[in-house]
């Protein structure tokens, strides 16, 4: 079974728009959760959001993406996967062969186009370019046209682990011998369609979230999009490797449409089967990136789940706190900050924690620290009960 290396990644969120603007702003423990100012609705200055302060005609002409119809969803995402292309030094003859695939991941996909999309279907608009964006596979089809990416390409959505299931997706695909380098990550804009899926769920915090905090009241929205390149150790001998994919698990809660049980078998069994996978006992790992909503139910299931696994709780924060919970996209986000961790033997704080939840007592980290980090843990959870955990190792 082939080992699975990192060998490029790309991000963009509230915090910045690369790898070393994000590391720099979570060093610092900046938080990118503000008033909204670029979507026009009547909950801007309401609620706060982790809004990327780039207008989308901006984005268009700095991709210079002047195709039809591209919507912001699918700039965000060209955005990181440039950088991550570019960061693995992937040549137009390798990103077209038939052992190169793209699995991308994304919730909200061309629904970031509320507005236009209700007057398309109910024939208010004549000519509209955007007919074929609303589909969430829109993404994946314009960015592997783009780029002519020549293996299996395909979208996932499984809510809010959508993109960690699509590292998962690509890892096996490697393994099982149908790619040699697989790009996968996600990528989801703001848009209203999910802003009042989300409100009508009553679990929008009127205030920046505070996860893992006795007095937390929901989450915040936020947009942005990552994507890493995995390679089979025989493609990237002479390539700078940032990490090592050593596990991966995805169980299935199968509790309630948007809660998970409260015992936290879901989660307990991602994170328990992905140690499994790699082998690795779980008093060897060194940092959790939390999934870490903020929300009454997750916050007090994921810790029980923890303490279940763990007999005593490594270190772990939610970066949630600093960007919003950016749905499809927060799973390969956070397996970037999680190479960052690792890359530079580092650990960022969890911001907006005051106090313990009563039941657990557990406390995030606090404060940036440098920590010596062989194994980092990133959990994502998503509706449906679908929960996913990736392991990144030292190499």
């Amino acid at each position: 079974m082939a080992r699975i290396f990192i060998t490029g990644i790309g991000i963009i969120t509230s915090l910045g728009e690369s790898p070393d603007e994000n590391r720099i702003a979570l060093k610092q423990g900046k938080c990118g959760i503000t008033d909204l100012e670029l979507v026009q609705t009547r909950y801007a200055g309401k609620i706060p959001f982790g809004e990327i302060k780039i207008e989308t005609e901006t984005l268009k002409n700095q991709l210079k993406a002047t195709e039809s119809g591209v919507t912001r969803t699918s700039l965000l995402a060209l955005h990181a996967l440039e950088q991550a292309i570019n960061d693995a030094k992937l040549s137009a003859r390798e990103i077209s062969s038939s052992e190169t695939a793209f699995i991308n991941a994304t919730t909200v996909g061309g629904m970031c186009l509320t507005d236009e999309l209700y007057k398309d279907s109910n024939k208010l608009s004549i000519k509209s370019s955007y007919l074929s964006s609303y589909d969430f596979g829109s993404v994946a089809i314009y960015l592997q046209q783009r780029y002519q990416i020549g293996g299996i390409v395909n979208t996932i959505n499984t809510a809010c682990s959508s993109s960690a299931n699509a590292i998962m997706y690509g890892a096996r695909l490697i393994k099982n011998g149908y790619a040699k380098r697989v790009i996968v990550g996600g990528t989801d804009s703001i848009a209203k369609f999910t802003l009042n899926g989300f409100n009508s769920l009553m679990i929008l915090s009127p205030e920046t979230c505070k996860p893992f905090d006795n007095n937390r009241n929901g989450l915040n929205l936020g947009e942005g999009a990552a994507y890493l390149v995995l390679e089979a150790e025989e493609t990237c001998k002479s390539k700078k490797i940032y990490a090592e994919l050593t596990g991966f698990a995805n169980t299935n809660d199968a509790f309630h449409p948007s809660s998970l049980s409260s015992e936290g078998d879901g989660p307990f069994l991602a994170m328990k089967n992905t140690l499994d996978v790699a082998k690795l006992s779980p008093h060897k790992v060194d940092f959790i990136n939390a999934h870490g909503t903020g929300t009454e139910n997750n916050d007090e299931v994921e810790s029980r789940a923890m303490l279940r696994l763990f007999k005593e709780v490594p270190s772990f924060a939610s970066t949630k706190s600093n960007i919003g919970h950016t749905l499809g996209a927060s799973g390969a986000i956070e397996a970037v900050y999680s190479v960052l961790n690792i890359m530079h033997q580092e650990i960022y704080p969890n911001l907006g924690f005051e106090n313990p939840i009563e039941s657990t007592k557990l406390v995030p980290v606090l404060s940036y620290s440098k920590k010596e980090i062989s194994h980092v843990l990133s959990n994502s959870f998503g509706f449906g009960g679908n929960c996913s955990s990736l392991l990144f190792s030292k190499i």
